[in-house]
């Protein structure tokens, strides 16, 4: 691993950590030289004790924090976003969409960078003019 190939500087600094643990350094001398705090270099140690290599070079997936909008609300929104817009508006801009969305109560409430993100997902663009070749325009 410390040889070759690309890794996350974490993991090679826990490695490396490791590897002076095993010759026998004291834990600030590891710190000083790896540049990590006493603390880590410690919890790395022992996280190596406990649970072996894995567990002390990779951290455990983290459980983040939950999606704004569930599968249904994602559904309805992508299809009104695929629909013809409102009276009076050529296309939908993700403002619009916004606003519709709440009018419609299909949300609750929602951000305008929620519903760009959602429809970056599904490669929607409705705010972009499509480049049609027309017949006769010259």
């Amino acid at each position: 691993m410390l040889r070759g190939g690309l890794q996350p500087v974490r993991t090679v600094l826990r490695a490396l950590a490791l590897r002076q643990l095993a010759d026998g350094k004291p834990i600030r001398e590891v710190a000083k030289d790896v540049g990590l705090t006493p603390k880590t270099v410690w919890l790395t140690g022992q996280r190596y004790r406990r649970g072996g290599l894995e567990r002390a070079l990779y951290e455990r997936p983290r459980p983040g924090q939950p999606g704004l909008l569930d599968e249904p609300q994602r559904q309805r929104i992508v299809a009104l976003a695929c629909g013809p817009p409102p009276e009076g508006c050529a296309r939908w801009t993700v403002r619009l969409l916004t606003e519709e969305v709440v009018k419609r109560k299909l949300v609750p409430r929602v951000g305008r960078e929620t519903i760009r993100i959602l429809l970056q997902t599904h490669d929607l663009k409705p705010w972009r003019e499509k480049n049609v070749v027309r017949a006769g325009a010259r």
